[in-house]
Parts: structure tokens; C-alpha cells; sequence
């Protein structure tokens, strides 16, 4: 029986082990894999502290950093994800798609997402060789180039405007008439010179050799289509919370993010926190998500020392 279950690998739930490490909070941390989503990304450039760094180099870091701290105090179960979520009495129970029950007094969800996929022709092919999925990761990488974003909302209006600075242009793709960003960021992104939306519109191939030379987009009125000669395919077509284990457990939002408490990272079961990617956070970001698990860490600690 454990004093903290940790869900996840990611820079929330790895900043948060490294922490009951240092506490001496006996730990466990499940997770399939370490890094979380940027193990997809050729180089991240605003890690801070680290000018530049592969995904997978990160990867390794968080987890021989935690392999550094953990001693006989933080056990990992890598390789295990946990299917299911449930409190038991006093305590809390993790089941995993390994047969593994876990239990523990309190727990921390640090489960991430999964970016939506663009499933088009050619996208799979061309994933890190021009089809990206982070412009605060990888847009620095295309500097001088034309390129495309793919999405409508918020995160895809946001990935433009980053990407403004430093390509000579960038065209928006986005399947309905209108835009689903709030007005002012739709005003503002559009009246740069470099910039051009198409509406009604939606991707249909990715082309290239070894690296993405042009996207192919079809006109959803009239079945026109149109290569566009871009380089970068940025994709902002939303993700997915993985929280589905904990849907009976905790509150989730809408879009199944887990709702908590910006001052502790509480969810709305007590003895349950909750931090990176996963949650209702307006911000997702490495950087953020570690934040969180240390914010949700000094809270469980003092949770537990003053029950």
C-alpha cells in the first residue's frame, strides 16, 4: 500500500515522483512510456534550461532523473497503463492492462493526451518529416519556409500567429465557414500580410519525397482541389484526454479533461489531484505541466502530514 499513486510519465507525473522522492512519500508511478507527447517532436527548444533536445532525449532525461531520486522510496511500473480507477473505502485502487492492482491513499493523475491525428493520405508517412504536431516544439525548424495549418479553433489561430514570425507565409485550413477562435484572435491573426485562411475546406493528401513538398486540399462545396506548395503541415485539430479510467471518479469538462482546482490541482474527489495535459489547464505546455505536478505534489504532501 502506497502513500501516492502517480498516473503517468509525462513532465507532471516524473516532476511530481522526483518530488515524493524527496519527501520520502513511499510512491508508485504507472505509466506505458515516459515523456508523454513530445517524444514525437525532432526538437524542443523551450525546455527551459535546455537550449535544444529531442523528444526522446527528453524522454530518457525525465526518466533517469527520477531513476536518480526514487531509491527504495518511488517504484515504477513502466509498461503497465492503468484501465481502471476506483476508491476502495479509505482507499484508492489502480488497475492496470497488465493485471496489476495498485493501491494507495492518495492519487495524482498525470495521464496526458494524445494529439487527433490527421488521418489523410500521406500524413502518417510524412509524421516528423513535415507533418508536426506542436508549433512551440518544432516551428522554429521551419524559418524561412511556407507552410500550412490545419484547424479552425483557438490552438489552431495560435499556432499561426507563432508561426508568422519567422515564415514568409502560412496558410489556415479549416472545414466549416467559420472559425470556432474567439473573433478578436481571428482579427488580429488575419490581418497580418503573410497570412490566408481557407474555409470550407479540408485536406486530402500530404505529397513529398523524403520531406513534405506540398499539400493537396479539396473545396467541400464544390470538390475543387488545390496543392498548396508548403513545406510544414502544422496540425491543431484538437486531443484527446486520456481520462477514460477515471470518468466515475472525477469531474471531467466537456472535452473529458479532468476539472481541478488552479491553486492546488484538487479535483473534485478528495484525496485525488490532478496535473498536466490531462486536466482543464489553459495552457499546455511542458514546462506548465511539470509546474502542476510539483504544485499538486507539495499539496498531496501536506494532505497526508496533516490528516
Amino acid at each position: 500500500m502506497y502513500d501516492l499513486i502517480i498516473i503517468g510519465g509525462g513532465p507532471a507525473g516524473v516532476a511530481a515522483g522526483v518530488y515524493a522522492a524527496r519527501k520520502q512519500l513511499k510512491t508508485v508511478l504507472i505509466t506505458e512510456t515516459f515523456g508523454g507527447q513530445s517524444t514525437d517532436s525532432l526538437g524542443i527548444e523551450n525546455w527551459i534550461g535546455t537550449v535544444k533536445i529531442a523528444g526522446v532525449d527528453l524522454a530518457h532525461a525525465l526518466k533517469a532523473h527520477l531513476e536518480a531520486y526514487k531509491g527504495d522510496v518511488v517504484e515504477v511500473a513502466e509498461g503497465e497503463r492503468v484501465t481502471a480507477l476506483e476508491k476502495k473505502g479509505d482507499l484508492f485502487s489502480a488497475t492496470t492492462d497488465g493485471g496489476k492492482s495498485f493501491s494507495g491513499k492518495t492519487v495524482l493523475i498525470a495521464s496526458g493526451a494524445a494529439r487527433r491525428k490527421l488521418t489523410v493520405t500521406g500524413a502518417e508517412a510524412f509524421e516528423n518529416k513535415g507533418v508536426v504536431y506542436c508549433a512551440s516544439c518544432d516551428g522554429p525548424l521551419f524559418a524561412g519556409q511556407n507552410v500550412a495549418v490545419i484547424g479552425g479553433g483557438n490552438a489552431g489561430f495560435e499556432t499561426a500567429a507563432q508561426l508568422l514570425a519567422y515564415c514568409p507565409s502560412v496558410t489556415l485550413i479549416h472545414k466549416y465557414s467559420d472559425f470556432k477562435a474567439d473573433p478578436i484572435t481571428v482579427k488580429n491573426v488575419l490581418s497580418h500580410p503573410n497570412m490566408k485562411a481557407l474555409l470550407d475546406s479540408t485536406p486530402v493528401e500530404v505529397k513529398g519525397d523524403k520531406f513534405v513538398s506540398g499539400l493537396v486540399v479539396e473545396n467541400c462545396k464544390t470538390g475543387e482541389k488545390t496543392e498548396l506548395p508548403v513545406t510544414g503541415v502544422f496540425v491543431e485539430i484538437g486531443v484527446m484526454p486520456n481520462t477514460d479510467f477515471a470518468k466515475d471518479l472525477v469531474e471531467l469538462d466537456e472535452v473529458k479533461r479532468v476539472k481541478t482546482d488552479p491553486r492546488s490541482q484538487r479535483t473534485s474527489m478528495e484525496g485525488v489531484w490532478a496535473a498536466g495535459d490531462c486536466t482543464d489547464e489553459l495552457y499546455h505546455q511542458n514546462n506548465i505541466a511539470a509546474g502542476d505536478g510539483v504544485k499538486a505534489l507539495e499539496d498531496i504532501y501536506m494532505h497526508l502530514k496533516t490528516r
